[in-house]
C-alpha cells in the first residue's frame, strides 16, 4: 500500500531534532530561523549532575554515547536510540514538553536545544538547571558533546568521542580532495500515494545537508537561496539534472516500506542523469533525520554514495 511521507517542517528546520513523522505540507518550508550569540547556556550554581531530563532524541543519544544512561531520568517520546531510551520516562514532545511531568522528576539538569528557547526560560524562571546546545549544523554538534560531557562529569570520554568523529571526517576530507564534485539532489519528503511524483522537497543551499554534501565531496544541485526545504515539481527537477539523488526515508524497514518501489517511482523523471545512470539511492535508517552524534555514520554513507570510484572502507 502507497503512503505519504513526509518530515515535518519545523522539526527538519530543528534539525531533525530529531523527529521523524509522515504529513504533507502545503507551500515551501520556512527558512531556518539563525541564532545569535551563545550556543551554549548553562543556568544555575554548579552542582552534581545526578538526574537529566533530555528534550531532544539527538541530545539523548549524545548522553548514551557518553555513558551517561543512568543519570537520564526523563526523555521526549521521539527519544527511542539507543533501545533503552525507550524505557526512560517520558516529558512530552519536542514542541509540546509536559511541564508538570519534568518537574515531577526533579532534574539535576535540563538539557535542550536553542529552538526550545521558550522552554528554556520557564524552567530558568523556576529554578531549574538548564544546559542549552545546538544542533543545527556539524559544527554545533560538535560543540555540544564536550558542553554536554563538562557539565555531566563526562568529559573524558567527551574528548574520546570527537576525537573519533573528528578523525573519520578528516578521512574523508583527505579521500574526497581534490576529486570532481557532481552535483547532488538530497530530498527530505514526498507524497508517494498517487503513484507518481508530487509534493517532492529538497534540501536548500544553506543548511545541514547542503553542508553534509559538501563534506561528502558533492554540490548541492539546488543552488537558490530562498527557502531551506523547498518544494520541486518534476519539472524542476529535471532542470536541476542532479547527478545523484539521495531519498532520505527513516525507519523505511521498520514502516515496511519497499526500497526497491520507491527508487523505481523516479523513472517518472527518467531525463535526470541520476536516473539515467542509476545514481538514486534511499538511505532508510533513523539517523539520517537525526543530527546528532551519529550524523557521522550519515556522512559516510553520502561519501560512498557520491564517490564509489574511491572504493575505500569505512568503519
Amino acid at each position: 500500500m502507497q503512503r505519504n511521507l513526509f518530515i515535518p517542517a519545523v522539526i527538519v528546520l530543528s534539525f531533525l531534532a530529531s523527529i521523524t513523522g509522515k504529513k504533507i505540507i502545503d507551500g515551501g518550508l520556512s527558512k531556518r530561523t539563525s541564532v545569535s550569540g551563545s550556543h551554549v547556556l548553562l543556568s544555575g550554581q554548579n552542582a552534581r549532575i545526578d538526574r537529566i531530563v533530555s528534550m531532544a532524541p539527538s541530545i539523548t543519544e549524545v548522553l548514551f554515547a557518553l555513558g551517561l544512561g543512568e543519570k537520564l531520568v526523563g526523555v521526549t517520546r521521539y527519544c527511542d536510540y539507543p533501545p533503552e531510551a525507550l524505557a526512560k520516562p517520558k516529558v512530552g514532545g519536542y514542541l509540546d514538553p509536559n511541564y508538570e511531568a519534568i518537574f515531577a522528576l526533579q532534574p539535576d539538569l535540563v538539557v535542550h536545544l536553542t529552538e526550545q528557547e521558550k522552554a528554556g526560560r520557564f524552567f530558568n524562571e523556576m529554578g531549574l538547571r538548564t544546559l542549552t546546545v545546538d544542533h543545527s549544523d556539524v559544527a554545533g554538534i560538535l560543540r555540544s558533546i564536550p558542553q554536554i560531557g563538562g557539565a555531566c562529569g563526562a568529559g573524558g570520554r567527551a574528548g574520546e568521542l570527537l576525537d573519533d568523529i573528528r578523525l573519520r571526517m578528516k578521512h574523508i576530507q583527505e579521500k574526497v580532495k581534490g576529486l570532481p564534485r557532481p552535483r547532488v539532489m538530497v530530498t527530505v519528503g514526498r507524497n508517494l500515494s498517487y503513484g507518481t511524483m508530487q509534493d517532492i522537497y529538497i534540501s536548500g543551499s544553506d543548511g545541514y545537508y547542503n553542508e553534509l554534501i559538501e563534506l561528502a565531496g558533492g554540490l548541492n544541485a539546488y543552488r537558490e537561496r530562498t527557502v531551506a526545504f523547498p518544494a520541486v515539481s518534476v519539472e524542476g527537477i529535471q532542470q536541476l539534472d542532479p547527478q545523484i539523488i539521495i531519498e532520505m526515508i527513516p525507519n523505511l524497514e521498520k514502516d515496511g516500506l519497499d526500497k526497491e518501489k520507491i527508487t523505481r517511482a523516479w523513472d517518472f523523471t527518467s531525463g535526470v542523469c541520476a536516473v539515467k545512470d542509476g545514481r538514486v539511492y534511499v538511505f532508510g535508517e533513523d539517523y539520517v533525520v537525526r543530527p546528532g552524534p551519529r550524523f557521522i555514520l550519515l556522512l559516510e554513507q553520502m561519501t560512498r554514495a557520491i564517490h564509489p570510484e574511491l572504493n575505500w572502507e569505512i568503519r
